[in-house]
C-alpha cells in the first residue's frame, strides 16, 4: 500500500470516528440509564423506565441525529442534458475519464462563477450516491474552452482513487464535516460539545491527505488540459467570483431593492468585466483570499509552484516560485459548447433571478432607477432631519431654497452639525442642495442620467448636453442670490415642487434569518432586513425545515417595504413599512426601536423598548435555527441599534 493510499485510509477511518464517538455518546447515557433503573425498586422502575428513557436515551439520539443530519443545498440553475448541450458534456465525459472517475449523473448550469460537484451521500459521507456538476454560466461566458476544460477536471478529480480506494470517500465527508462544524459552534446541542472537541483532531489529521488530494486534482486538470490552463484556472477563478460579488453589489443590487430586474442580468456581467480591467488587474495580483478553518486548499503559491515545470537550468533557478505566462486565448471559446448560451442565460436568470413583481427594465434604465432611487433614500433622511431642526416640515427643494434664502438653513446645519467648522457646514449646505436639485431636475425629465460600465454615471441635460448643477447648488447656498437662481431654475424648465413620480415599491434587502424564536411568548420565524426585522408566526415544533424553506420563499421574493414621513414636525422622519402586512406578519423599522436590552441567563434573550411605548421581547429556544448568516445578521444589527439609540 502505498503512502497516500494510507494517509487516505486514515482520514477516512477519522471520519468513521465521529459516527463511533456518537454511538459513545449513547452508550454512555444508556448505561447510565440502566444502571439508575436497575437501583430503583421494580415496581417504579417499570412505571419510570418510559418516560425516563424518553427524557434521556430519546433526546439525546434524537440531538445526535441532529448533529450529524445535513441536508444536501441544491443551488438554482438550469439542467443541461446530453441532447442540449453534446459538446459540453463531451468535455465533461472527457475529463470524468482523465480522473478516472465515472461521469457525473447530471450537470447543471448555475448563476455563480464556480464549479462544484454535489453528492447525495449517507454516514457522513462514506456512502456515496448521485454526483451532479454544478457548472456557472459565468466561466462558459468569461473563459475559453482550455480553462473550463481544466476547471471541470479538477472537480471531477476529487472523486479520483489515485490516491487510494478510499480517497474519494475522504473528501466526500470532509465537505460534510465542514458543513456540519458551522452549526456545532453555535446552539445548544448537547451532542455537539463532544462532536466539536473531536472536529479539531479529524481537521488536523486529515490536513496532509486534503492537501495531498487537492495538489492531485490539479495535476489530473493540467494532464487534461494543459499547466497554462490549470494555472489560470486557479489564478482567475477567485478574480471572476470576486468580481461577480462586485456586480451584484453595484450594479445589481440598489436596481433589485428599487422594485426593478434587467433584462439581461448576465450580459450585464460579461459588460462590467470588459470595462473595469483595472480591477480585474487589482483582484488577480492579491490573490485569493485566504480560506476558512475547513477549507481544503494549499496556499496558491504552492499549487502554482506544484504545476510549474522546474527551470531548465540552475542559473536560471530563483527563490521565488517561477511565473507562469497567461493562457493564451483559445480560438474555441467556452460559449460554443452550448449552442444557445443567450438563450441558457435567460433561462437561469429565471430561475437564479426570478423577478418576484419586479419591473423588468432595460440596463440603462435599471442602473437610472437604482441611483435615483438611492438618492430618493438619501433625500428622505436628510430632508427629515432639516425638518426636525426647523420645526417645521421640509418636503421638496422648493422649501429647501426657500429655507437658504432666509438664513434658516445655515442655522439648522449649524444645529446638526455641531462639531463642524463653518466652511465645513458650508459644503454639506451645498451637498444637500445639489441632491434636491438634481432630484428636482430629474422629475421635472430636464435631467437624465448618462452610464459607463466603469461604475460612474453623470447627469447630465436631456439632450446629452453637460448639466452644472453643483454650481448653481453653491450659488443658491448663498442668500443673495437666490432669487437669480430660482429664476434660472425655471428657465430651464425645473420645478422645484415637482413629486416624486409612480415608481415600484421598493424591497428590504434580506441579510439573515432566525427560525423558531420566542416574540412575547408565542413562536416566530424572524428575517433581519437592512430597513429592520420581519416578524412571521412560527410553525409548530418539528417543522424547523417548513419553516426555513417558508423564509427562503420571502427572503427571494423580497420584502416590499414603503417610505412615509409623519406630518407633523415632532419625530419626523423615513419611515420603513411593510407594504400590506399578510398572514400575521410584523415588521418593525429600525426607527422604531427606542433601545435594545440584553436578558440576563443561559437562553439569549432582548428586549426591544419602541419609541411608542411598547416593547417586544424576543428569546431564543432549544430548537432555534438560522438561515445563513442569521446571528450574524442578528448580532450585528443589535449592535447597531445598542449604539445608536
Amino acid at each position: 500500500m502505498s503512502n497516500d493510499a494510507r494517509a487516505a485510509t486514515r482520514s477516512a477511518t477519522a471520519l468513521a470516528g465521529f459516527l463511533v464517538v456518537a454511538g459513545l455518546q449513547l452508550a454512555v447515557v444508556l448505561a447510565v440509564l440502566w444502571t439508575v433503573l436497575k437501583l430503583l425498586p421494580s415496581d417504579f422502575a417499570l412505571r419510570a423506565g418510559v418516560p425516563l428513557s424518553l427524557a434521556t436515551f430519546g433526546a439525546l439520539g434524537y440531538a445526535t441525529w441532529r448533529a450529524l443530519h445535513s441536508r444536501r443545498r441544491v443551488p438554482a440553475g438550469v439542467a443541461v442534458t446530453r441532447a442540449d448541450a453534446p459538446e459540453l458534456w463531451a468535455l465533461v465525459d472527457g475529463a470524468a475519464t482523465a480522473a478516472g472517475v465515472s461521469p457525473p449523473d447530471g450537470l447543471t448550469v448555475v448563476a455563480d462563477a464556480t464549479v462544484v460537484t454535489g453528492e447525495q451521500t449517507r454516514a457522513l459521507g462514506l456512502v456515496g450516491g448521485r454526483r451532479d456538476l454544478y457548472l456557472g454560466l459565468p466561466l462558459l461566458q468569461a473563459w475559453d474552452t482550455a480553462r473550463v476544460r481544466a476547471a471541470v477536471a479538477h472537480e471531477l478529480a476529487h472523486g479520483s482513487t489515485r490516491l487510494g480506494r478510499w480517497a474519494p470517500a475522504a473528501y466526500r465527508g470532509r465537505v460534510v464535516v465542514g458543513r456540519l462544524a458551522s452549526r456545532w459552534g453555535r446552539g445548544r446541542n448537547p451532542v455537539a460539545v463532544v462532536l466539536r472537541a473531536y472536529a479539531e483532531v479529524y481537521r488536523r489529521r486529515d490536513a496532509p491527505f486534503s492537501r495531498a488530494q487537492e495538489l492531485a486534482a490539479d495535476r489530473i486538470a493540467a494532464e487534461y488540459a494543459g499547466p497554462v490552463a490549470a494555472v489560470a484556472v486557479l489564478r482567475d477563478l477567485p478574480v471572476l467570483a470576486g468580481m461577480q460579488r462586485l456586480f451584484h453589489a453595484e450594479y445589481v443590487g440598489p436596481g433589485w431593492q428599487a422594485g426593478h430586474v434587467p433584462e439581461d442580468v448576465f450580459g450585464g456581467f460579461l459588460r462590467v468585466l470588459a470595462a473595469r480591467g483595472e480591477d480585474v488587474a487589482i483582484l488577480r495580483a492579491r490573490g485569493a483570499e485566504p480560506g476558512g478553518a475547513w477549507d481544503t486548499h494549499p496556499p496558491l503559491a504552492e499549487r502554482l509552484a506544484a504545476l510549474t515545470p522546474p527551470a531548465p537550468s540552475e542559473e536560471a533557478a530563483t527563490d521565488e516560485a517561477p511565473a507562469v505566462e497567461p493562457a493564451p486565448e483559445s480560438e474555441e471559446t467556452a460559449d460554443e459548447l452550448v449552442p444557445d448560451l443567450p438563450g441558457l442565460g435567460k433561462a437561469l436568470q429565471a430561475v437564479a433571478f426570478p423577478s418576484h413583481g419586479r419591473t423588468e427594465v432595460g440596463w440603462d434604465d435599471f442602473l437610472s432607477v437604482a441611483r435615483t432611487a438611492e438618492m430618493e433614500r438619501e433625500a428622505e433622511a436628510a430632508l427629515a432631519t432639516v425638518s426636525r431642526a426647523v420645526g417645521v416640515p421640509v418636503p421638496d427643494a422648493e422649501r429647501v431654497l426657500e429655507l437658504a434664502a432666509d438664513g434658516r438653513l445655515k442655522t439648522a446645519a449649524a444645529t446638526i452639525f455641531p462639531g463642524l467648522s463653518p466652511e465645513e457646514t458650508a459644503d454639506r449646505i451645498v451637498d444637500l442642495l445639489s441632491l434636491m436639485l438634481a432630484l428636482a431636475a430629474l422629475r421635472s425629465d430636464v435631467a437624465r442620467w448618462r452610464h459607463n460600465w466603469t461604475g460612474t454615471a453623470e447627469l447630465v441635460a436631456r439632450d446629452g448636453n453637460h448639466l452644472n448643477l453643483t454650481d448653481v447648488a453653491a450659488a443658491a447656498a448663498d442668500p443673495e442670490q437666490a432669487e437669480a437662481v430660482r429664476a434660472y431654475l425655471t428657465q430651464i424648465g425645473v420645478d422645484l415642487a415637482a413629486p416624486v413620480g409612480d415608481r415600484p415599491a421598493a424591497r428590504a434587502q434580506v441579510l439573515g434569518g432566525l427560525v423558531n424564536l420566542s416574540a412575547d411568548g408565542g413562536r416566530t420565524d424572524l428575517l433581519v432586513t437592512d430597513l429592520g426585522f420581519l416578524l412571521v408566526p412560527g410553525l409548530a415544533r418539528g417543522k424547523g425545515g417548513d419553516a426555513k424553506r417558508r423564509l427562503h420563499q420571502i427572503a427571494a421574493t423580497g420584502v416590499p417595504v414603503s417610505s412615509a414621513a409623519p406630518e407633523s414636525p415632532e419625530g419626523q422622519t423615513a419611515v420603513a413599512t411593510m407594504e400590506a402586512p399578510v398572514d400575521g406578519r410584523r415588521f418593525v423599522p429600525f426607527v422604531d426601536v427606542a433601545a435594545v436590552t440584553a436578558l440576563p441567563g443561559r437562553r439569549r434573550g432582548w428586549v426591544l423598548g419602541l419609541h411608542d411605548g411598547g416593547s417586544l421581547t424576543l428569546r431564543s429556544s432549544l430548537d432555534t435555527e438560522e438561515l445563513p448568516g442569521g446571528w450574524a445578521a442578528w448580532e450585528d444589527a443589535v449592535t447597531f441599534l445598542a449604539g445608536t439609540r
